[in-house]
């Protein structure tokens, strides 16, 4: 064997497959940046924090954060463990699919792709309205909010198959520049003492004031901010060193997220004064303007700039995000193909190692999903993205408790990894986090969408209904294969 022919095999051997995305092209800063643009830091603090100040435990706000990310820190530790074991774009789908068996994760799975793709749609509402506002102050161009949401889809289509590092890149920069503007203004009013009351620090997280009003509420609103940070695991296949870049990424994203968001809005309470804070907060949200809140303390600190500049940090926040979920959802429909659940076709892969057929049909599920409400003329802000997002959020927490469960089965029955507190303890103390925090949603749906009882209904009755829908497409494609003549083995 001549010198050309073993260099070709052993180069032929070393690529990857057709069937396997772009490896080490992500580290555990690449990995961060779409995790924070996932919770859309901005996007978060100006909608969420408003809402839970004025109608959860008012000053009490950051304890619920701090609660919230200690139930998602519990759920990491199974979430690591099992990622150790399991590298695959699926996540959630694969996790619970080795737990809990096919059928489970067939359901999972849909359940999953249902709701990044949701979320994805409800991003586009509240982004086509915002932009489409700031357009039309700037340059007095009047134009329906979708026409900039369907603009903005091409062009997230086109970045999703430019290739990874090129997201992670655009990524960075709106996340670095919305996460360095709300982050400066805590950390100044913080070494300034807080505001006129001081930093009231039993005021925000003492257990009187994380118990004050409607903590169930706040508590919701916090969970939700978490949503996006398993994203780590969806990236495995193209990080490098999985085995380590993923629980670095993960434990990293967790605990600098929470921080954040009760660092945050903290300081946003202080600002104000402990007294005041939901008062202010609940004539905002009177006003229809939530993000007026968290705009004026900034504007105070800074100067009327601000009110300029953040709106179209805004913007960008929620494109982040867009983007974010758009890498995710494709990745997942890349798996289901791979793994035979969907069309093989969706394995296609680009020059640049990116699933192209996949994105194409994550983009033709936002357009689905985005234009019935653009044709029947329903504000984007108050039905599309207040709805979606709730939703996103049910299914998303339901997924952590399903994962939580098959990380112990998992390990109970492989005994890959014997550890008692990774493997046992830690996802079962998450699991019962997660059973509160899905009861919390479920008993504060309607607060949390923004609309009435019959809407709450219906979409909380849709997860059960795409989950069963996941477990009959699994039972039909194994019959099928099952009367085929020539089985296909994975």
């Amino acid at each position: 064997m001549d010198s050309q022919t073993a260099s070709a095999q052993r180069t032929a051997q070393d690529a990857p497959t057709a069937t396997t995305l772009k490896p080490n092209a992500l580290g555990v800063l690449g990995i961060l940046f779409f995790v924070l643009s996932g919770q859309a830091p901005l996007t978060g603090i100006a909608g969420a924090a408003p809402i839970s100040i004025a109608l959860g435990n008012g000053s009490g706000t950051p304890a619920a954060y701090v609660l919230a990310g200690a139930v998602i820190l519990l759920f990491s530790v199974g979430f690591v463990a099992m990622g150790r074991h399991v590298v695959d774009a699926g996540a959630f789908y694969t996790y619970i699919g080795a737990g809990l068996g096919r059928t489970a994760g067939a359901g999972s799975a849909s359940v999953a792709l249902f709701a990044y793709c949701v979320i994805q749609a409800a991003m586009y509402g509240l982004y086509g309205a915002i932009v489409a506002g700031l357009v039309s102050g700037h340059t007095g161009v009047d134009l329906p909010w979708w026409v900039y949401t369907l603009a903005t889809m091409a062009v997230v289509q086109v970045l999703g198959a430019a290739g990874i590092e090129m997201g992670a890149r655009v990524l960075a920069v709106f996340v670095l520049a919305e996460f360095s503007v709300l982050l400066v203004f805590g950390l100044v009013t913080l070494a300034k003492g807080g505001g006129p009351e001081g930093l009231g620090v039993a005021d925000s997280f003492s257990a009187s004031a994380a118990l004050e009003g409607a903590p169930g509420v706040a508590v919701m609103f916090a969970v939700a901010s978490m949503f996006g940070f398993e994203a780590t695991a969806i990236y495995g296949e193209e990080a490098r060193e999985p085995k380590k870049t993923v629980p670095r990424a993960t434990y990293l994203s967790v605990v600098v997220v929470t921080a954040f968001f009760a660092l945050t809005s903290w300081m946003l309470i202080s600002a104000y004064g402990a007294s005041k804070a939901p008062e202010a907060a609940g004539k905002a949200l009177e006003s229809g303007d939530s993000a007026a809140f968290v705009f004026a303390p900034m504007a105070d600190l800074f100067g009327g700039w601000v009110n300029d500049v953040l709106p179209v940090l805004l913007a960008t926040s929620l494109f982040a995000g867009i983007l974010t979920f758009h890498n995710s959802a494709n990745r997942y429909l890349f798996s289901l193909g791979r793994d035979g659940q969907l069309p093989a076709a969706l394995c296609r892969l680009n020059t640049r190692r990116a699933p192209w057929t996949a994105g194409c049909a994550q983009t033709a599920a936002a357009v689905l999903l985005v234009v019935p409400f653009a044709l029947a003329g329903k504000d984007p802000v108050l039905t599309l993205f207040s709805w979606f997002s709730g939703l996103a959020v049910l299914a998303m927490m339901l997924l952590y408790l399903l994962t939580s469960v098959s990380v112990v089965v998992y390990f109970r029955r492989r005994r890959v990894d014997t550890r008692l507190w990774n493997t046992v303890l830690a996802p079962v103390l998450g699991a019962i986090g997660l059973v509160g925090a899905v009861w919390l949603i479920l008993a504060n749906f309607t607060t949390l969408i923004g609309g009435d009882a019959a809407t709450a209904g219906w979409l909380v009755a849709s997860v059960p209904v795409v989950l069963a829908l996941g477990v009959l497409n699994e039972r039909l494609r194994r019959r099928t294969a099952a009367d085929s003549p020539v089985r296909r083995t994975t």
